[in-house]
Formats: structure tokens, sequence, C-alpha cells
């Protein structure tokens, strides 16, 4: 065991409210199916979010940003996967007919890493004090001390929990709920997205985020069809997953195109998306158009003989050829 030294980082809980209660007497085949579910959910979660999954204690989960590698927005990527993951937990259950609900505690601050074989290992009183926040929290929130709330506050909205006795600490805590991300990293975009909470869209929400980790998993296209009549959440089912985008420890290239209820040309939301890919015009005329495909598509494609086939197609697309 190798000592890496003091580590600025940040500390997840999350743990299964009640499943205690709700497994006994059931089939342990059923309840092991249950807890791999949970698991995969926070173990894909928080790979995601960039952090490092520590342990899986009992029906509770650990894990850990800024051990190994530190980033700026570290407690932003573990609030927002404590967000995720209590959400996903419950997309998780909603999809198995049961109600499965979590909770969450994300403190930061200063703790002693090891090494162990290229794997890390995190201890002091932040990760002791996560778990105690962790047990704070009622079904289905997620708390966070003050040092994570003043780091966040930029990109997610919280509502003010108030002051705790927690068992080990001398002192009551200060502790913030957060409700949800609100703003793109670094502060960007706040209070510009939609402000009122997501009712009724776990499982849609859930099954989007569920193909598109599929899709970066295998490198195969999905597509998604959201109808529905005026009003329904269409737009904002989007922005909620754009948001959860912008969360992710991997940079995505979104690009939108929207087809008119009247008139609509085939393929005219994926010609909108290729033009803003080659920061094209509506309007761009074909000379312009051509010379777009021909400077940038090598960056995309490398291969000549792939590249020659795609560009048949984008010039059909778009209106070339």
């Amino acid at each position: 065991m190798e000592s890496v030294g003091l580590r600025w980082v940040s500390v997840l809980f999350v743990d299964l409210v009640g499943f205690t209660s709700w497994s006994e007497g059931q089939d342990p085949a059923d309840v092991r199916e249950v807890l791999s579910g949970y698991f995969e959910v926070a173990r894909s979660v928080v790979a995601a979010h960039g952090g490092r999954l520590e342990k899986f204690i009992g029906d509770a989960v650990m894990a850990v940003w800024g051990a190994d590698v530190a980033h700026a927005d570290d407690a932003q990527r573990a609030v927002r996967a404590g967000l995720e993951v209590v959400s996903g937990v419950a997309a998780f259950g909603v999809s198995r007919d049961l109600e499965l609900v979590a909770r969450g505690g994300v403190v930061t601050g200063e703790v002693a890493a090891w090494a162990v074989e290229g794997e890390g290992l995190v201890s002091g009183d932040r990760v002791n004090t996560a778990a105690r926040v962790q047990s704070t929290a009622a079904p289905g929130q997620v708390l966070v001390d003050e040092a994570t709330h003043q780091a966040t506050r930029d990109v997610v909205e919280f509502s003010d929990a108030g002051w705790f006795e927690v068992k080990g600490k001398a002192v009551p805590l200060h502790l913030w709920r957060a409700v949800r991300a609100v703003g793109l990293r670094g502060g960007a975009a706040t209070g510009t997205l939609v402000e009122a909470p997501l009712v009724g869209r776990v499982r849609e929400l859930g099954l989007i985020k569920e193909l598109f980790s599929a899709t970066v998993e295998d490198a195969r296209p999905r597509v998604v069809l959201a109808s529905g009549g005026q009003g329904v959440g269409k737009s904002r089912l989007v922005g909620e997953f754009v948001t959860y985008l912008d969360g992710l420890a991997f940079r995505v290239f979104w690009h939108e195109g929207r087809c008119a209820s009247y008139g609509s040309v085939a393929f005219g939301a994926w010609a909108q998306m290729v033009r803003q890919r080659f920061q094209l015009a509506e309007n761009a005329p074909k000379e312009q158009i051509t010379a777009a495909l021909t400077d940038m598509l090598p960056g995309w494609v490398p291969d000549e003989d792939e590249r020659r086939f795609v560009a048949i197609r984008l010039g059909l697309l778009l209106g070339t050829i």
C-alpha cells in the first residue's frame, strides 16, 4: 500500500431506503437481481460523471471524485451523480414494478489517500461525514454539506435543509437539499433553463439515458421518437436530457433539428443537424456546402474510401447533388 497523501475530494454515499425490511421473506434470487440492477445503475452513473466507485456496503454505495485525478468541478460531478443515481433507482424500480427509493449525501473536503495496485483508497472524517449526511436525508433526497453547496450553487438548485445534529460531530452541520441541475458547468445559462420540477416522466427520461449509454458503449445509433400534442412536455424532456449530457465526464456533440408540422421535407431534421456540424446556414449556396464538406469532412472521416461514401450521401441530404 503506497501513501498518496492528502487530497481534496467529494464523497458520495447512496443507499436504498427500507430495502432490508423489504428483502425479508423475498426469494434470495429476486433480492440479488434487484441489488445487481441497483449497483449497475450506480456504477454506470458514477463512471459517466468521471467518478470512482469505492465500494458497496450492503445496499449502500460510496463513490469519490478527485482522489486520483482532480477536476475543478468534482463537487458538481458528485452532486449531479447523486441526483442521477436517486432518479435512476426510481426508474429501475418502475421497470420492475417495484417502488425503489434511494437517498444520498455528498461531502467535500480533505481526505487521506492511498494507492493499492493501481487503485485508490480514501479515509478520514469527510468519508464518515458523507455516510452520516446520507443517513440524515429523507427518502428520495440528496443532501450536501456547506462546502459542496458553495462549490455547486451556480449550477444546482438547492433548498436550505437546516441544521442537523450528526452522530460523531461536535457541532451541528448546515445541510442543503440538492433539487436539480439548473445550469451548465461553470454557471453558464443558470436561470435560463426550465425551473419547474420534471413530473411524470421518470421512466421516459430513464429510457433515453439508457439508450444513450448503449449507443456510446457499442457505437451503434438509436432513434428515439417523442410524440404528443402541444404542452405534453416533449421540449422539457429534451431539456432535461441536455442538462444530463452537460454533466458527463466526456465530451458530447449535440445538435438539434426540427421538422415543421406542415410541409416537412424528408430528413429535414437530419439536414439541419448536419448543417450545424459543418457551420452552414440554412440558405447556404451549393458552392459553400461543397467547400465545407471538402475542408471539414476529413477531420471527421479520416478513411478516404469511407469519406467518399459519406460525402455522396451528405451531398444528397444537403441538396448539392
